[in-house]
């Protein structure tokens, strides 16, 4: 898998992991009174193991973010730098036109010979053709 194959795959394992960490926060979240004028939410009783694995579910989740993107980070340090920086660059796609614009003019060459090459093929088979039916005798 190429480097920004990899890299798209990445984001997506972060976005993943982000969507199921604020979901589970929501889920999970105790009920808060949202203003003095509402009544108090209704109390859940909550098992220990809940409790626990409620407060512990942030720092794993956290955790796991924080690996995507150490993992990310890696990818991206190891893309190839750019030779030159902006102006190299420009220099290169512009001698990489000129090359795909000579080639283009010598295939643009090379396809009118071919057709000229077919059109003459074509009358000499057209005379062939003739010649042969001219040699017929009908009966």
């Amino acid at each position: 898998m190429d480097i920004i194959s990899q890299l798209q795959e990445q984001v997506n394992t972060i976005a993943a992991n982000a969507f199921n960490t604020f979901g589970t926060l929501q889920r999970d979240a105790p009920p808060v009174r949202l203003s003095p004028n509402y009544p108090e939410p209704p109390a859940a009783n909550p098992t220990e193991d809940a409790a626990a694995n409620v407060a512990e579910q942030p720092k794993l989740m956290s955790a796991t973010l924080v690996k995507a993107a150490k993992q990310f980070d890696l990818l991206v340090a190891a893309l190839p730098l750019s030779e030159g920086g902006e102006e190299a660059q420009l220099k290169r796609i512009a001698e990489l036109q000129a090359e795909n614009d000579a080639v283009g003019q010598e295939l643009q060459k090379q396809l009118e010979a071919a057709e000229k090459e077919l059109k003459q093929v074509q009358e000499l088979f057209s005379q062939a053709a003739d010649n042969c039916l001219n040699l017929k005798k009908p009966d």
